[in-house]
């Protein structure tokens, strides 16, 4: 699919094609977040409030969604409000991408879709909480994202806090060092773990700004290496559960989901319920504080390219 055989499906809102025209500074924003991260009026709230972070930075946010089969490059406020409110949103990748698209449906995009969207209409930098992974246990569901051979496909730099810590950080990082795909900590030498700012993985790059980070991506294009690369930005100090503390809420969560037979893309969304629950609230403001933060960082290599 090129831009060209895209464009009869996808409408960019003026203000991302205005900009894009012009060469200015443009993040491109998941939206599962919206359609499966957390209920309405937070969902929406949240999302509203990352755009106008973006903003501020000085860079025009577009947040990524297809809306009755059509494909939103940038949401105007009513189209975000409507997809917060959709309660049969479906939850899109790669595979069924064009299945909704052809089939007249709404989804939140996965990273992986949002990275090819995002790709087709020219934008280099999306900031999302966290990239899907390896499974715990992936050896025998084969639970593997799609995320990471996005990541090793399609040129655009990911800013997110790591892989989700619901997930096997350590096959994660094997499996994209295999893939090609650079990871790049931003001013750590050990790699974040979502809702907490360590993991006990080492870092596989660290770069200290976002001029270093634009070279690398400019860098790679200009040697012919294909794909984008992965900039993992530790959640703000204040803001962090510590790790420790959210290996006992992951283990039971988990625990739960096997009890209860949950499994392919209902494994995440579950997890992610369970553990608010059990932390009283707590990680979901953390998984908020993490996205503004991202969305931060991303405008600033997006203002660098």
């Amino acid at each position: 699919m090129t831009l060209d055989t895209a464009r009869p499906f996808i409408d960019i809102r003026p203000a991302v094609a205005e900009a894009l025209a012009a060469k200015r500074a443009v993040v491109a924003l998941e939206s599962t977040i919206i359609t499966h991260g957390m209920p309405y009026p937070d969902n929406e709230a949240m999302a509203a409030n990352v755009e106008a972070i973006v903003t501020a930075q000085g860079a025009v946010p577009a947040t990524i969604a297809v809306i009755g089969g059509r494909i939103k490059i940038g949401l105007s406020d009513e189209e975000r409000e409507a997809l917060a409110k959709t309660t049969d949103a479906m939850k899109l990748s790669r595979a069924d991408l064009a299945f909704a698209v052809s089939q007249g449906r709404t989804g939140g995009t996965t990273v992986a879709a949002t990275m090819i969207l995002a790709a087709l209409a020219g934008i280099r930098v999306f900031a999302t909480g966290g990239i899907g992974g390896v499974h715990k246990g992936a050896e025998k569901s084969f639970d593997i994202s799609a995320d990471l051979d996005e990541l090793a496909r399609t040129p655009v730099i990911v800013v997110s806090a790591g892989a989700k810590a619901i997930l096997d950080i350590e096959k994660t990082l094997e499996v994209l060092e295999t893939r090609g795909v650079p990871v790049v900590v931003h001013g750590s030498d050990t790699m974040p773990a979502f809702w907490s700012r360590q993991s006990s993985f080492q870092a596989p790059l660290r770069l200290e700004t976002p001029d270093q980070m634009a070279d690398l991506f400019k860098t790679r294009r200009a040697l012919g290496l294909e794909g984008g690369m992965l900039v993992a930005n530790p959640v703000p100090q204040d803001q962090e559960i510590a790790a420790h503390e959210m290996a006992e809420y992951i283990a039971a969560a988990q625990k739960a989901a096997k009890s209860q037979g949950i499994s392919g893309k209902a494994v995440t969304p579950f997890l992610l319920g369970n553990i608010l629950e059990l932390t009283g609230g707590r990680s979901l403001k953390t998984n908020i504080a993490l996205v503004e933060n991202n969305a931060r960082l991303a405008a600033a290599i997006a203002k660098a390219l």
